[in-house]
């Protein structure tokens, strides 16, 4: 391929001298803002830049112009954080932050808010407690997510290395993020990464790891799964590959399009990392480099197909997948008290958008107070939610009423809550076209009403709200999806499925808020009126279809 064929981003990442860039003389400057390429090769480094996109309210008193600052988002396997980790990373966001911590989907953390000039302290802070932002961004594989496990299942715990070791054998190789961040020695001759190459991968990369039958990573919605199979020891014996889901679209362009991945068949545990190395490495060598909208693997699997795949992916590694029948997906509930294996408690910890400030309740604080005095480790999940392990049966009592104290409650307000997901969007995302985060709670409120009044709390469906068509929230697998197309504007999505095994449609363009009480309020009155006794929502609109829904509307 050309210079001239290549996208501006790819001759970037080819000219960045292993990400560097202009990162290290902007990184001393005075400057309150990181400028040009250098804000693009951030990304690698666990870091975007942006500004409050909240316009000033009529009346409200001018400070003048907002700065630019950054939001940093940690490389955390499977998001397990022993409990100095967790205090670490809360002491990072109270130094530094401005809005406390956020669980991402993808069982991370978040900062937001951070200014430039502190960018240097957060990422030696972050180092300090062994820990690490690169490559949580950018065209590389990100943080590998795995499969929760708050039940001691010795299966379930089996995840932990191979997770652990799949994130970072695809750390980049470059010595970049320790010159510019960490002041390490820099290196004399940056050699080409191993697996990268010079220009990375052609856009970003997503890892998941379960056990048959537990989706609660969203499997499907991975460029690469991984589902372990167990022998009769219970000990892995390989595992089910998946290959080409994605959830981003554009509103404007209808060759963009969600994908839920396919599966290539299994393979046997040795074969692992063969397997994701090759994977990676096709998506490398035949990824869409020129335009960026159809560089995700799962347009390379449209336009190559999946049989092709599977066979260039068969050499790579060198193996033939089995063609063995896939377990269906059953996945177990993680919220509140669970006892686990060796005696001891976990407390999975629902927390609305995965939001952790002192606000009207001292979140933040509390759950630093427990995790500092009962030293639990911690699991991030992602449905963002926290899992806290550990605890001895003698403390539950007291956990109990220190949350009470603190008008707090680990479960959440109903059955709708509890698998209800949004993006960050405003103010602080530069995709966003409408709200998620802060609408969250009056749509959720708005459909429980609507659930309460046609008494179907005991089908309550899953509902995802993003910002944009990027679909960070997974709507487009959801039973019902809102996705942001303008400011106060969505498009709802109907007929996903529970277990994430069935895309969601579209069914009406650019709702107004206002009117979003009235359309839920037609969608669940038409599913109380013609559903079935246990059809659930995302069933009933799939039988139904998306002609007769839309007249509805």
């Amino acid at each position: 391929m050309s210079q001239q064929e290549k996208s501006k981003a790819e001759i970037l990442k080819e000219e960045s001298r292993g990400l560097r860039g202009t990162l290290y003389e902007e990184i001393k400057s005075d400057a309150g803002r990181f400028t040009g390429n250098a804000e693009n090769l951030l990304k690698f480094h666990g870091m975007y830049q942006y500004k409050d996109r909240d316009k000033k309210k009529p009346g409200e008193e001018s400070t003048g112009p907002k700065p630019f600052t950054l939001m940093i988002r940690g490389r955390i396997p499977g998001g397990r954080l022993t409990w100095q980790q967790w205090l670490a990373w809360d002491t990072i966001a109270s130094r530094y932050a401005t809005s406390g911590l956020r669980i991402t989907t993808r069982q991370s953390l978040q900062l937001h808010g951070v200014l430039k000039g502190n960018v240097k302290p957060v990422l030696k802070e972050i180092h300090e407690a062994l820990s690490s932002t690169t490559g949580a961004c950018g065209d590389v594989v990100r943080n590998v997510t795995q499969s929760v496990n708050p039940w001691g299942d010795p299966r379930l715990a089996q995840l932990d290395e191979p997770s652990t070791f799949l994130s970072k054998h695809f750390e980049v190789t470059s010595n970049a993020y320790f010159e510019v961040f960490l002041d390490g020695e820099p290196v004399i001759e940056e050699k080409p990464d191993p697996i990268y190459g010079k220009a990375y991968l052609p856009r970003k990369f997503k890892i998941g790891l379960t056990a048959v039958g537990n989706n609660s990573i969203d499997i499907l919605t991975q460029d690469l799964g991984f589902a372990a199979t167990f022998d009769r020891q219970d000990q892995i014996e390989g595992y089910f590959v998946f290959v080409g889901g994605g959830m981003g679209m554009t509103h404007s362009d209808s060759e963009t399009h969600p994908r839920l991945a396919d599966l290539l068949g299994w393979i046997p545990k040795e074969s692992l990392v063969t397997v994701a190395e090759a994977v990676v490495t096709t998506q490398r060598d035949y990824g869409n480099r020129e335009n960026r909208t159809f560089a995700r693997l799962k347009y390379l699997l449209d336009t190559r197909g999946v049989a092709w795949f599977k066979e260039e992916v068969s050499r790579r590694a060198q193996l033939t997948f089995d063609d063995r029948p896939l377990p269906s997906w059953q996945t177990p509930q993680h919220l509140g008290w669970i006892e686990a294996r060796d005696g001891t408690l976990a407390l999975g910890f629902h927390t609305l958008s995965g939001r952790l400030i002192d606000a009207e309740r001292p979140l933040k604080s509390a759950l630093r107070n427990i995790i500092e005095q009962y030293q639990l480790n911690v699991q991030l999940t992602a449905e963002q939610d926290l899992i806290l392990f550990g605890i001895q049966p003698k403390d539950k009592r007291a956990i109990e009423t220190y949350l009470d104290t603190q008008g707090l409650n680990p479960l959440s307000p109903r059955k709708l809550y509890d698998r209800a997901l949004t993006c960050v969007a405003l103010p602080t995302c530069v995709k966003a076209l409408a709200e998620s985060e802060r609408v969250g709670p009056t749509v959720f409120g708005q459909i429980q009403e609507t659930l309460d009044r046609y008494q179907l709390n005991d089908k309550a469906p899953v509902v995802r709200i993003t910002g944009c068509p990027n679909g960070c929230a997974r709507p487009y697998s959801a039973e019902l999806g809102l996705v942001g197309q303008m400011p106060g504007q969505y498009a709802i999505f109907l007929g996903g499925e529970p277990e994430g095994q069935r895309l969601a449609f579209k069914v009406k363009d650019k709702v107004k808020s206002d009117d979003l009480p009235l359309v839920f309020d037609k969608i669940i009155g038409f599913w109380k009126q013609e559903g079935g006794t246990n059809e659930y929502l995302g069933d009933f609109a799939q039988r139904v279809g998306a002609e007769r829904l839309g007249a509805i509307l």
